[in-house]
């Protein structure tokens, strides 16, 4: 369907464009070329962490990110239910499980008091998301949780670069952090992840997860030196078109936080006289609005879906429950009762937001639910 106001549109220029071409043009190092290294040395910086290593996608550096840190069969991870699959999928993929605590109501982040409930002698890590470009505000309390019981603190950072809570990055908080540069994230290149950590040992680990276990002292595709294979590894490089891209998006990302901030400002404005629940907004935490999410009652939220989809306005619901899926329900057998996540998931509304935004789109927006409610 072709929309009107579609939820998301890639904030680009005329950077973008030249360095990609740069790429192209040389004719050499689309595989492990400079802007990978450069992408991992800009990223470090802005995060503040000593370590990052770029990835195919957010779903391989988060399996990476699992492996490198010794989660395997037997082991449990508690993670949220209430977040894209690839999260819980990941830890399936090493041959662990995905045990599901249950969120709060301000950010949509782990609950810290239902992570404890789930804590079992199988238990290896926690592994907390960041939802929509909003920090999970109890992240210390979950990090304080994993200190006390020796495990660790594995951060999913797929939608929130640039969050902070009082001045600290999220992605900084935990023994690792993933990102993603997919489609509809602050910054992207289409696709593209990475991880970042403190620990060199981690960081060895990944580099060698990331290319078939191969020791690379140079670039292979450039190299005409035998290299060895010292463990299994996968094929999850980055390419080097696609870190191009992202470094040029990351080079202007305080300036597209800002223009999707701005754009948050106005509907906080033209919706504050519904009867809906604002994404948060709080002293600690500066938001970033990978997504505007409101919360509507749950028999209107599909109606009003609907309503919109008729107007040519997309909204999406980011999210339904994993543990409810099909596969996890019916095939795996979970059976999880989470109030917070289905009370919450039932009422959630993702609207467009993106960088460059017109006030007249958000005024359109906001028109139709106000007609939709009236």
């Amino acid at each position: 369907m072709k929309w009107k106001i579609p939820l998301y549109k890639i904030y680009h220029d005329e950077a973008d464009t030249k360095i990609v071409t740069e790429v192209i043009e040389r004719g050499t190092y689309w595989t492990n070329g400079p802007e990978n290294t450069q992408l991992e040395k800009e990223l470090s910086s802005y995060l503040g962490t000593k370590f990052v290593l770029t990835f195919a996608n957010g779903t391989s550096a988060l399996h990476a990110m699992l492996l490198a840190h010794g989660i395997g069969k037997a082991d449990e991870v508690i993670v949220p239910s209430f977040t894209f699959i690839s999260t819980a999928n990941s830890v399936l993929f090493t041959g662990a499980k995905p045990v599901f605590a249950d969120i709060e109501n301000l950010t949509y982040g782990l609950d810290p008091e239902d992570v404890r409930k789930k804590i079992t002698d199988k238990t290896k890590a926690i592994m907390p998301i960041h939802y929509g470009g909003c920090p999970a505000i109890k992240i210390r309390e979950l990090a304080e949780i994993a200190e006390e019981n020796d495990l660790l603190l594995l951060e999913d950072n797929a939608e929130s670069l640039g969050a902070q809570i009082n001045g600290k990055k999220t992605g900084s908080f935990g023994d690792s952090s993933m990102l993603s540069f997919c489609a509809n994230k602050i910054i992207t290149g289409g696709e593209g992840g990475a991880i970042t950590t403190n620990s060199e040992e981690i960081y060895e680990k990944l580099k060698l997860l990331r290319s078939h276990g191969r020791e690379e002292k140079e670039n292979y595709f450039e190299s005409n030196k035998t290299m060895d294979y010292v463990s299994l590894g996968y094929n999850y490089r980055m390419p080097t078109l696609i870190a191009a891209l992202i470094l040029s998006q990351l080079r202007k990302i305080d300036n597209i936080i800002s223009l999707r901030r701005e754009a948050a400002d106005l509907y906080d404005n033209y919706l504050q006289d519904i009867n809906v629940k604002h994404p948060p907004k709080n002293e600690l935490i500066h938001h970033v609005y990978q997504m505007y999410t409101i919360e509507v009652t749950a028999d209107t939220r599909d109606a009003l879906m609907k309503y919109l989809e008729k107007q040519g306005i997309m909204s999406k619901v980011y999210f339904d429950p994993i543990h409810k899926t099909h596969f996890y329900k019916t095939v795996l057998n979970y059976n999880d009762k989470l109030s917070a996540t289905e009370n919450i998931s039932d009422k959630v509304l993702t609207l467009p937001l993106f960088a460059g935004m017109h006030e007249e789109e958000i005024k359109i927006i906001s028109g139709a639910i106000k007609n939709f409610m009236k």
